[in-house]
C-alpha cells in the first residue's frame, strides 16, 4: 500500500487516476503478478488507497473542528479540508470517489465516508438550522470548498491575486449564508 501511496501523491490531481498495478509493481521492483500476493485486483487496490484517504481527511477534520462550534468550526473545518488536498492532491482526489453502497466490498470504504459527512454535519448542526435540510447544507458546503478546491489545484487561478485571500471570502460566504438560512428559518412569516 506504501507504493501505491506514494505514486498517487507523487502524480498530484491525476495520481489516483493514474494508479495501476503495473505503476505499483515497478515502483516496488517486483513483477506485477508478485502483486496480488497481496491485492486482489486494481479495484482493490484503489478501494485501499481511497479508504487510507478518507480516514485522513477524517482525522483533520475532527482535529480542526473538536472544541469549535459555529463559523469558528466551519472556517477551521475549510482550512483542513483545503490543506489536506494542497499537501494530498492524488489522496484527495481518491476521498471524492463514492463507494457503491451495496457492494460489500465498499462496506468499509462506505463507513468511513460517512464518518467524515458525520463531522461536516456536525459541524453544521452548530448553525442550528433545520435537521431537514442537513443534507442540502452538507453538498452546499462541499460543493463550495470543493470546487475552490479543484479550481486551485488544476490551475485554475492564473490572477496575481492572493489565492488565499479569496478562499477566504468564500468560506465567509458559506459562513454568512448558513447564518441567513438559520435567521430565514426562525423568522415569522408576514401575514
Amino acid at each position: 500500500m506504501e507504493h501505491a501511496l506514494a505514486l498517487v501523491d507523487d502524480g498530484g490531481t491525476t495520481g489516483f487516476a493514474d494508479l495501476t498495478l503495473a505503476r505499483v509493481a515497478a515502483r516496488a521492483g517486483v513483477a506485477t503478478p508478485s502483486l496480488y500476493k497481496h491485492v486482489g485486483s486494481l479495484d482493490d487496490l484503489r478501494r485501499g488507497v481511497a479508504l487510507v484517504a478518507v480516514r485522513e481527511l477524517g482525522r483533520a477534520c475532527a482535529a480542526a473542528t473538536v472544541g469549535r462550534s459555529g463559523p469558528d468550526a466551519l472556517r477551521s473545518l475549510a482550512r483542513a479540508i483545503r490543506g489536506y488536498a494542497v499537501a494530498h492532491p492524488g489522496r484527495y482526489a481518491a476521498t471524492q470517489v463514492a463507494p457503491d453502497p451495496s457492494s460489500a466490498d465498499d462496506l468499509e470504504l462506505s463507513a468511513a465516508g460517512a464518518d467524515v459527512v458525520a463531522i461536516v454535519a456536525a459541524t453544521l448542526r452548530g448553525f442550528d438550522l433545520d435537521e431537514a435540510r442537513t443534507v442540502d447544507v452538507v453538498r452546499a458546503v462541499r460543493s463550495g470548498v470543493h470546487g475552490f478546491v479543484s479550481l486551485e489545484l488544476g490551475g485554475g487561478f492564473g490572477l496575481p491575486d492572493d489565492v488565499d485571500a479569496s478562499y477566504d471570502v468564500l468560506v465567509e460566504i458559506l459562513v454568512d449564508g448558513l447564518e441567513g438560512l438559520a435567521a430565514a428559518a426562525t423568522t415569522p412569516a408576514a401575514s
